[in-house]
């Protein structure tokens, strides 16, 4: 009898089976491709083949499924000297991996038996801007890592539905990036006297940027000197015959990196274009980090002189306790970014996961909480939302996604944690990001750090 199931009865005309298979096979490949913007993989090397009439795209191209694998990806491409400046880091590298490890030491409490509706909510606002997916693109420099560089990451964010942020020190020119996707916010850095910090501010303006990002743990010459134990790499002041003959070994034994540049007739840039001088020059990235580096360290003061200045949403980042918190607030900040900067800082520095709950606690009500420092997965950003913060940013993990397969590697990340995200939902039976909390997660002893929050004094 149970053969008699699955086979036709005599007579029957056999029944095609790959039909049935055939509209989900077109959902995922229509899930890989863009199907609103024909270029936005322009550049990328494109892996389709057609066959029978039908588009093999899934029987050629394996997307990144998690960030491990993006990394993993992203070291067996890069030259060894790109990827340790993509690594970062300080010191002997603690704070990285703590800010790692505090995400593994929060549990998740499960719910099962939740009628869920089959389309859950991700949707936030990032700096007052509505956002599909609380993961935003955190600034940082895609120096030398795919010739795509911050406009295919900028593309990959917009198709995404999420926002980016620009560094000072991209290769890219904010007005390519705000062109490549509206919701862009341009990131600055205290570097050169006032007059020459507003003119870029007034460049980024009238590029249309929503808001400016400030960075306040990692700036100026005291603290931009990284030592690492595993090395820090070179950066050539630009590129000329003798850097070219130099670097020339770390192109042939990295053959499939160099030749994403030579197919587009480029060679791996080293410029700062954001970063141009008031006679309008663009410096090289070491030219633009050596002005940096004789910029003295920002104050609450020059925090305030910059709200004024940009006067439209601000978020000062870089920060983990509730006393700066205000300071920020009192300086002018709209947003506040809870972070490490990725441990690429004051090493030993606690994960700022341990931190959260505290300065949501303390100013919570009059800003919006950004996250960042060690997001991985879908279930990290979980984690911080439940804790209180409205959005995450990441870095590193759209590095990884960016040199592993350009623009259409960031997407891949982003789509990533969109899955994991919504995968999370379902097992803590809840149908909104909106409606995470604290009774979500499980928070070891003595894990929380509450120094900086004000307490009546007992008497």
């Amino acid at each position: 009898m149970a053969a008699s199931c699955t086979q036709p009865l005599r007579g029957e005309p056999r029944r095609d089976r790959s039909a049935d298979r055939r509209p989900r096979l077109n959902q995922l490949v229509a899930e890989q491709r863009p199907d609103d913007d024909p270029t936005s993989y322009r550049g990328a090397p494109q892996q389709e083949q057609k066959g029978r009439g039908r588009d093999m795209t899934l029987f050629t191209h394996k997307p990144i499924e998690t960030v491990a694998e993006a990394q993993r990806r992203a070291q067996r491409l890069l030259p060894k000297d790109v990827y340790t400046a993509l690594q970062a880091g300080s010191d002997s590298g603690a704070t990285m991996r703590a800010n790692l490890t505090a995400f593994e030491e929060v549990g998740l409490i499960p719910r099962v038996g939740v009628e869920l509706p089959s389309e859950l909510e991700l949707k936030t606002t990032f700096m007052g801007q509505p956002i599909d997916l609380p993961v935003v693109i955190a600034p940082a420099a895609a120096q030398a890592m795919h010739p795509d560089g911050e406009v295919g990451v900028a593309r990959a964010a917009r198709r995404a539905g999420t926002a980016i942020g620009l560094s000072n020190f991209a290769s890219m020119p904010v007005e390519d990036v705000t062109a490549a996707n509206p919701n862009t916010f341009a990131h600055v850095y205290l570097s050169g006297d006032r007059d020459t910090i507003a003119g870029r501010v007034e460049r980024f303006r009238r590029a249309g940027v929503k808001g400016l990002i400030f960075t306040m743990d990692l700036s100026g010459g005291r603290v931009a000197q990284q030592p690492r134990d595993w090395g820090s790499p070179v950066y050539p002041d630009g590129l000329n015959l003798l850097s070219a003959l130099k670097y020339a070994p770390m192109a042939i034994a990295n053959p499939t990196w160099i030749l994403r540049y030579i197919r587009r007739g480029v060679v791996p840039g080293l410029n700062a274009p954001n970063m141009t001088t008031k006679d309008g020059r663009v410096p090289t990235l070491v030219g633009g980090l050596y002005e940096w580096v004789a910029t003295h360290n920002p104050t609450w003061d020059d925090m305030a002189w910059l709200s004024d200045l940009w006067g439209g949403p601000f978020m000062i980042k870089g920060l983990v306790t509730p006393d700066d918190a205000r300071r920020a607030i009192d300086a002018g900040a709209t947003a506040i970014g809870v972070s490490n900067h990725g441990g690429n800082n004051l090493d030993t520095t606690p994960s700022p996961l341990r931190f959260l709950p505290a300065v949501v606690d303390a100013v919570g009500d009059q800003t919006e909480i950004v996250f960042d420092s060690g997001i991985r997965r879908g279930t990290d950003v979980v984690k911080a939302l439940a804790l209180g913060a409205q959005s995450v940013m990441i870095g590193r993990p759209w590095f990884y996604g960016l040199s592993a397969d350009g623009e259409r590697g960031v997407f891949e990340v982003l789509h990533t944690f969109k899955t994991t995200i919504e995968r999370a939902l379902v097992g803590l039976g809840k149908s909104s990001i909106h409606d995470l909390d604290a009774s979500d997660v499980v928070i070891p002893s003595g894990f929380l750090i509450e120094q900086g929050v004000r307490r009546e004094r007992v008497k």
